[in-house]
């Protein structure tokens, strides 16, 4: 099972804190990113690197996007609650945490330790 320690949700506070310096203000947004876990989608080698604002090969041929980038497209999309999800937005062809995060604020989704709860 993967873990989410006092040190990764640290890392994603500073995270956040650094979105909001760059102009991203949609709460909904933000505490999505807060939620979500990023370093799960990294191999454990690369955890470390989970957290920085930037862009990250994951393998199978993907990659996790930029933070920032996937904040100001979210925010853009003015997505909330109840929102139907486009079928242009896919797993298929949407960067992985991108997709988990519109998710997240679609159905109020939240992760705790380890499973995935839904808040209606």
């Amino acid at each position: 099972m993967l873990k989410d320690d006092y040190k990764q949700k640290g890392e994603r506070k500073k995270l956040i804190a650094l979105l909001q310096q760059k102009g991203i203000y949609d709460q909904a947004v933000l505490a999505a990113m807060m939620e979500i876990p990023r370093h799960y989608f990294f191999t454990s080698t690369f955890q470390s690197h989970a957290y920085e604002d930037k862009a990250f090969p994951i393998g199978e041929g993907q990659t996790i996007s930029q933070p920032y980038t996937v904040a100001f497209q979210t925010q853009v999309l003015h997505v909330k609650k109840g929102d139907k999800l486009s079928p242009i937005i896919s797993p298929i062809n949407a960067n992985p945490y991108f997709f988990i995060i519109i998710l997240c604020i679609l159905l109020k989704i939240g992760l705790r330790k380890g499973r995935v709860k839904l808040f209606f």
